[in-house]
């Protein structure tokens, strides 16, 4: 291997081991490698990530982990047959063996006509994947100084109150990768990306009168996140305010999902609409396009584009075009979320969402710029404030939901007391159309932005 050709060659690629430009001839030669085996078509695709991650628990370091992996995969189309294989053996015998193994499964395995690269119409345009969407912050930062700001996270933590008793530690990670993709359609792309993030966990109480919470901040650029000083007070102050939990009695009652919650909510529906559970039919909102699903104040943006979004990329997975695009417009779905095969098996276009969603945003017409949480409580009244969800108990064929659950019970829009070892159950189609506010109080988990979600009416189990 020629030295030169693997050290990084600009500052997009300081802490890595391997450059762009080296990258770019390692998938040039697989791809012409397939071609040389008989291969119709293929795409190759290398990729490097690297990081840093410490823990410390009740003033002491836990673990100081380093990774570093690299990665060389390829599809090969024969004809209407696909195979793929992956290696992280850079040299020319691991890397024509992973070429010839992909060839070999393609050849074996059954025809699917849906199987091929994405159309030349739908691959994303070179002036649109060279925009900076700022998605590259690299932290050097030493194990030392992650250290040091997991101790001041945790200490802060249980220097709040004399109850918080113990900890389950806290952590930073700082992690960076890159990649180059190409296929033989004429797709060309790659970018460097970074996250970064501080989190910690404390325990409040003794004996069975114990409750945990956390927090955490996670960004692209370390210079955003939070102080770890106030993660750790506000990881406190939750696990404070869970003390003396008590049951409830079996009943039916509006819920307020805390917003970090309401994110999932948002998940569901996009697991729901999107491709592979469309056309397997395995989705509760089939043959939904262009039918209410929401309330009319209810609207679902998807952007790309957002600088410094968790959920940015100027392409999908596949190299097709993405865009900036409503999902969902007065209640009703506009677009599924479809890569290039699901969109083929469902007759349709790709959406440019091989990989997954982009930046997705749940707003409601009716919320106001003064509807902060303690707003969102005097609108739920008297029900139940969820903070905490348990279990996966979400059946995405019929969209019965029924989860674990704990928080606050809510008495004429004031907390009265905290609860747990409740389940909450609705299904689904009815909890989207029950959907009455969404608070101001937006949060960003992942990918998808969403404010407190104030929902009409649900079952909770108690005692």
């Amino acid at each position: 291997m020629n030295q030169s050709n693997t050290q990084p060659t600009s500052r997009a690629e300081q802490g890595f081991s391997f450059s762009r430009t080296y990258f770019e001839g390692l998938v040039d030669q697989a791809l012409a490698h397939a071609k040389q085996l008989g291969a119709s078509d293929a795409a190759a695709h290398a990729s490097e990530g690297c990081g840093l991650s410490v823990s410390v628990r009740k003033g002491e370091l836990e673990n100081v982990e380093r990774n570093r992996d690299k990665s060389l995969g390829i599809t090969v189309h024969v004809g209407q047959r696909r195979g793929n294989a992956s290696t992280s053996d850079f040299s020319p015998a691991g890397l024509a063996q992973t070429v010839q193994a992909a060839f070999d499964i393609a050849r074996f395995t059954a025809e699917d006509p849906f199987a091929a690269l994405p159309d030349e119409a739908d691959i994303a345009p070179t002036s649109e994947h060279r925009q900076d969407l700022q998605l590259f912050f690299p932290w050097s930062i030493n194990s030392d100084e992650a250290i040091l700001l997991a101790l001041r996270a945790e200490s802060a933590a249980l220097a709040v109150d004399k109850r918080i008793s113990n900890s389950e530690g806290a952590s930073v990670s700082a992690q960076q990768s890159h990649f180059f993709t190409a296929h033989t359609h004429g797709f060309r792309g790659g970018y460097a990306s970074s996250r970064q993030s501080i989190s910690v966990s404390p325990i409040a109480g003794k004996g069975k009168n114990m409750q945990r919470d956390a927090w955490y901040s996670s960004q692209r650029d370390a210079a955003d996140l939070a102080p770890p000083e106030a993660i750790g007070r506000y990881a406190a102050e939750r696990a404070l305010s869970r003390l003396n939990a008590r049951k409830i009695a079996t009943t039916e009652c509006p819920v307020l999902f805390e917003s970090p919650l309401a994110a999932g909510l948002l998940g569901s529906f996009v697991q729901a609409i999107s491709g592979g559970s469309l056309y397997r039919k395995s989705s509760f909102l089939l043959d939904s396009l262009g039918k209410p699903v929401f309330p009319k104040h209810i609207d679902i943006l998807e952007d790309p584009f957002v600088k410094r979004g968790k959920g940015s990329s100027p392409f999908d997975d596949e190299g097709a075009r993405v865009q900036a695009r409503s999902v969902v417009d007065a209640g009703k779905v506009q677009g599924y979320f479809l890569g290039s095969y699901s969109a083929r098996k469902l007759g349709l276009k790709s959406t440019g969402n091989s990989g997954g969603s982009h930046n997705l945003t749940l707003s409601s017409r009716l919320t106001r710029p003064g509807d902060d949480l303690d707003a969102m409580l005097q609108r739920l009244g008297t029900g139940l404030f969820v903070t905490e969800l348990l279990g996966s108990g979400v059946n995405g064929v019929t969209g019965d939901y029924s989860r674990g659950a704990s928080g606050f019970w809510v008495e004429k829009g004031q907390i009265a007391f905290p609860v747990e070892e409740i389940t909450i159950a609705g299904n689904l189609k009815n909890m989207f159309k029950d959907i009455v506010a969404i608070g101001a109080d937006t949060y960003n988990y992942g990918a998808k932005t969403v404010g407190s979600v104030l929902i009409k009416r649900m079952k909770l189990a108690g005692s």
